[in-house]
């Protein structure tokens, strides 16, 4: 009998292949960050307004600026990964419940808890082998 769940495992377990999907996967995860990061800095008053609309501190945005940033850059390289990742899980779980608990906005909440979901694959299993994590924790 055909197990199509050992034929994909096969392909993905190859080293090589699993490196690459790793760094693939980071690059993934990672870009929303980057971008959402870097918009905030041009948008930083009406972020800051709608942070305390929400009621939480208007200057709390730069670690915001500073994690989604700086965190999705960390993510991509791979440097720091497990340490970052958790932080990303936090800030996606706390995120969801804070900005997008509305029923009309439940595909932004399920959105950030899938990506908490993924980031606790990068704190379980780290960045792979294309990485500055690899290459640091080699020394």
């Amino acid at each position: 009998m055909i197990n199509p769940n050992l034929w994909v495992k096969n392909i993905f377990s190859q080293a090589g292949s699993q490196a690459t999907f790793s760094l693939v996967g980071r690059a993934f995860l990672s870009y929303l960050f980057i971008i959402a990061g870097w918009g905030k800095i041009g948008g930083y008053a009406g972020t800051a307004a709608y942070m305390e609309s929400k009621g939480l501190p208007g200057n709390l945005l730069i670690l915001v600026i500073l994690l989604e940033l700086g965190g999705g850059l960390a993510i991509l390289l791979g440097f720091q990964t497990r340490v970052v990742a958790l932080f990303l899980v936090l800030f996606n779980i706390l995120t969801a419940f804070m900005f997008h608990g509305a029923a009309d906005d439940a595909t932004n909440f399920m959105k950030n808890i899938g990506l908490a979901g993924g980031f606790i694959y990068l704190v379980v299993y780290g960045a792979g082998r294309l990485s500055l994590d690899h290459f640091l924790e080699k020394k």
